[in-house]
């Protein structure tokens, strides 16, 4: 008998505009994804039920007139916070990316804030990532499911508030908790590329964290444009002809996760 495909909740409107390749990269990965917008949510709450993954995707919710990702936290909480907190007390995962890390931030689902890039520039180009921690699932449980046999990725980002700010009593205490799920290191295409490593300006080199022992992750850069090999500007250099792309291994881990 075939295990059921797990249940991805895409969230869509208002500026959100990664769904679709969002949407990809779940059901690649073997999940069975929807797209649903926030109003629709709001009108059926109970629908949050029924889904095993959460995705608050990338974007720009709201033009980013008030900051990003604040409108969009905002409208979440004032009508859904209820059902967030019953959707995160079940063993279910959430991830939030670019944008969606910055709408995770603002409803304090993880720590940190983020804020204009150091050069109040637009960023859009490819780095890499170097997993530095991953709590465990309670009492001697498996480690963060999204990061599971990760250790490094190379990825791109695309936005103009990606600086990581947090206060050193905060990191301190992200550092305990193995919360810092990945920071900007100088790996392939940096080195090759003579390309600084954090381009934004996060604080101590942070690219994404985790909550919730780790069934939680909030990052910057989007693994969903890095599902396929060819899409990375090292493709030329892959002489044993794979397909998959590394940011792949982030939906496939979580997808996974729900099919043991």
């Amino acid at each position: 008998m075939k295990k059921n495909k797990p249940k991805i909740i895409i969230l869509s409107g208002y500026g959100l505009n990664c769904e679709e390749e969002t949407k990809f990269a779940f059901e690649l990965a073997g999940g069975q994804a929807d797209i649903v917008h926030i109003n629709d949510l709001i009108a059926k709450p109970k629908m949050l039920q029924k889904y095993q993954i959460l995705v608050f995707p990338g974007g720009f919710s709201y033009g980013d007139d008030t900051g990003s990702g604040k409108a969009y936290a905002n409208k979440f909480k004032n009508h859904l916070a209820k059902e967030l907190a019953e959707f995160l007390s079940r063993d279910t995962l959430l991830i939030g990316i670019c944008n969606g890390f910055q709408i995770i931030t603002n409803l304090g689902i993880v720590p940190g804030a983020l804020t204009y890039n150091k050069n109040g520039k637009y960023i859009d180009r490819w780095l890499d990532l170097k997993v530095v921690g991953s709590p465990r699932l309670g009492s001697g449980g498996a480690r963060s499911p999204w990061l599971k046999g990760i250790k490094k990725l190379s990825v791109p980002i695309a936005h103009g508030e990606g600086h990581y700010v947090i206060s050193e009593k905060e990191y301190e205490i992200l550092k305990k908790k193995k919360q810092v799920a990945f920071v900007y290191t100088k790996g392939d295409i940096c080195k090759f590329q003579n390309l600084e490593k954090n381009p934004n300006g996060s604080d101590h080199d942070i690219a994404g964290v985790l909550a919730y022992s780790g069934r939680v992750l909030g990052m910057m850069p989007h693994p969903e444009r890095a599902m396929f090999a060819h899409q990375s500007p090292m493709w030329y250099k892959n002489k044993k002809g794979k397909k998959e792309g590394e940011g792949l291994e982030i939906f496939k881990n979580a997808v996974n996760y729900f099919k043991k």
